[in-house]
């Protein structure tokens, strides 16, 4: 009987030896990578920076997407982000927690899935992502928005923060708008918005949009970093003699909701122009001989002359002009005289602007040919 037992003892032995020996050879390579990460640790981050602005019948959604997973580690296969939504009222209590579920965010419809590879109609620049939700909407209604990244291998981040949003009717846009051109300048005025797309009328105060293009068409985009919020607006960003369209969209701005911008009123047009004449020429010389009048004077100092006018006078007679020289010669010969004859001279600065603006006159030179 003790003869049978020692087989087994032995064999048991053997067998413990050899699950040490691996738990030891399991254990020495597991240091030399690290401590094993968990699966739910290396999903894509959540997207962040939810925000949303109404324009007219559609809502607009903007976030930004993931750099890294939840490990920190960097995110470079991220391929798709998933836009997720719920419609409850707007005096619903706290929106419905967003749960993941087998890739689905539970009491959410997705409402879109966006390519980065293809991403249209999505606007992406950047990391940032711009949807607009033209879906059916309904006034009044709360709309609530998640947003989930999903990685190369189909993992998907947890949903975003919640981005709750009351969908409100848009000011209607604003009336006769009108552009008057003055130098490097334009001065715009239009009439408040009365009513909202739903016909009711306007009881707070709004904020303006001014939306500018180059040309008499092309894309109009804002030109004031936050809304105005008087009808008028002086545009002084602009060139001379360069054409700019004009346009203006109402907001509607309440505490702790999203923006809400109405269509654009009608557009009208405005060219700058340069009014503004330059610095006289000075110091003007006359210097006589037998037949002619050599003149010099000292140069304007402004940088858009473009010509000097010499004017002459017999006598006390008018100044009538004589001929021009380019700006950058301060002489001018005068070889039209009499001997024995009496001339009055003056110069003037005209700068480079379609229509030239003409300085006032120098001093004037007297001088008689001898």
């Amino acid at each position: 009987m003790e003869r049978s037992r020692r087989p087994v003892a032995r064999h048991a032995l053997v067998l413990g030896l050899a699950v040490l020996l691996m738990l030891a050879v399991s254990v020495i390579g597991c240091g030399k990578k690290g401590p094993p990460v968990a699966p739910e640790r290396r999903l894509p981050a959540a997207p962040s920076g939810l925000a949303a602005s109404i324009e007219g019948p559609a809502i607009v959604v903007r976030w930004t997407n993931p750099k890294h997973r939840l490990d920190n580690t960097p995110l470079r296969d991220l391929t798709t982000v998933k836009l997720h939504r719920r419609e409850d009222s707007a005096d619903a209590a706290e929106p419905k927690a967003a749960m993941l579920s087998w890739g689905r965010v539970v009491g959410y419809d997705e409402i879109a899935s966006i390519s980065l590879a293809n991403p249209a109609p999505a606007q992406i620049q950047g990391g940032g992502v711009m949807w607009t939700d033209t879906a059916p909407l309904r006034l009044g209604r709360r709309y609530v928005y998640v947003v989930t990244a999903i990685d190369g291998t189909g993992r998907s981040s947890p949903p975003s923060e919640r981005l709750p949003v009351v969908f409100v009717a848009a000011p209607s846009p604003p009336r006769d708008p009108a552009a008057v051109a003055g130098d490097s300048q334009v001065r715009l005025a239009w009439k408040a918005s009365e009513t909202f797309t739903d016909g009711t009328p306007v009881t707070e105060d709004l904020r303006y949009l001014v939306l500018r293009g180059v040309g008499t068409d092309g894309p109009l985009a804002p030109i004031t970093a936050t809304p105005v919020t008087t009808t008028s607006f002086t545009d002084t960003g602009v060139t001379n003699d360069t054409t700019y369209r004009y346009a203006i969209r109402a907001m509607r701005v309440e505490p702790g909701r999203p923006p809400a911008t109405g269509a654009a009123s009608t557009t009208v047009t405005a060219t700058p122009v340069d009014t503004t004449p330059p610095s006289p020429p000075s110091a003007l010389v006359a210097i006589p001989s037998a037949s002619a009048v050599r003149l010099a004077w000292n140069a304007s100092p402004d940088a858009d002359v473009a010509l000097y006018a010499v004017y002459r006078a017999t006598g006390d007679g008018p100044l009538t002009r004589i001929g021009t020289t380019a700006a950058l010669n301060t002489v001018f010969l005068d070889s039209n005289v009499r001997s024995g004859t009496t001339y009055r001279y003056a110069v003037t600065a005209l700068d480079r602007a379609r229509t030239p603006n003409e300085s006032a006159r120098s001093n004037e030179a007297t001088v008689t040919v001898p």
